[in-house]
């Protein structure tokens, strides 16, 4: 199959990477043109513009920071709905409103071009081993036209509902990430001040009830006070905004994600907004005199 792949950041490289081992053609693009070079060297062909990139692919897939940088590849001028035939399905992988997603699609259906929204879990690792989990809106006959591509990335393919769905289920993944996190680093600090054996006490808990992918993966980051990155602080900020705009606009309440987002917000004006997500745990050090 033949896929445009927009946006090689730390994400986006390694899920374009493993399209092109799976044996599909690749064209890449990306705003910072020289993150391009890798996939060039691997076999893929480079583009000037989403547009050009779109112009000879069955499925245009885009991974970028945010929803205006999401509607300037897609819509914008030299966008990909600028060189995109009719019957090209877009495929979106950033994280960004839902409702923007389906004003997005609207726009692409008047040039008879299908569009499936499909964030993904499962960090820097995830995206260079293969195993993202995909979380996907949009039409089930296009879910299956995307599925050879999609696996090549993903695990986890599921098809959770209409257009904009994937992006919903996002944001209820981002929350659940933020609370686990924060748990996980409130339980770090009470076990550094007690001054107990953290390895022996991550080994305990974590073969109960409390066992998860936070504490198992970003524990030691936490009692190590060093957060090499997985996934950046002020994208994931990004998404609790996110989460929380969709909570408002359908009345939930979600207070916990509200104090996290507030605690990264405090972390980015420290300048941690390029450290990975658990160094939240800096917050509760601070305010509990580990450091």
């Amino acid at each position: 199959m033949q896929v445009a792949f927009i946006g090689m950041g730390t994400m986006g490289a390694p899920m374009a990477m493993n399209i092109l081992k799976a044996g599909h053609g690749l064209t890449v693009h990306n705003r910072t043109r020289d993150r391009e070079l890798l996939l060039v060297q691997a076999g893929a062909d480079q583009a000037d513009s989403p547009a050009t990139a779109a112009a000879d692919a069955e499925i245009v897939i885009t991974c970028v920071s945010d929803t205006e940088d999401v509607e300037a590849v897609i819509l914008g001028e030299n966008g990909v709905i600028q060189g995109a035939r009719p019957g090209t399905l877009v495929i979106d992988m950033s994280t960004i409103s839902p409702t923007a997603t389906r004003q997005i699609a609207d726009r692409l259906a008047e040039k008879q071009i299908q569009m499936l929204d499909a964030p993904v879990s499962g960090g820097s690792e995830g995206a260079q081993k293969g195993t993202l989990s995909i979380m996907i809106g949009g039409s089930a006959a296009d879910v299956e036209k995307a599925r050879p591509v999609l696996a090549a990335m993903g695990k986890t393919i599921t098809h959770v509902g209409a257009i904009g769905a994937g992006q919903t289920t996002k944001a209820i993944n981002q929350i659940i990430v933020a609370g686990t996190y924060w748990s996980v680093a409130e339980g770090m600090a009470l076990g550094l001040k007690a001054g107990l054996d953290m390895e022996k006490v991550v080994q305990a808990v974590g073969g109960g009830a409390a066992g998860s992918w936070g504490l198992t993966n970003r524990s030691g980051n936490m009692i190590e006070n060093d957060y090499p990155l997985g996934f950046r602080v002020r994208l994931h900020r990004k998404d609790l905004v996110i989460a929380l705009e969709a909570a408002r606009e359908l009345g939930v309440t979600i207070p916990m994600a509200a104090y996290v987002e507030q605690i990264e917000s405090g972390l980015m004006a420290q300048g941690f907004g390029d450290e990975d997500v658990s160094a939240i745990a800096r917050s509760i050090r601070q305010q509990s005199a580990i450091d």
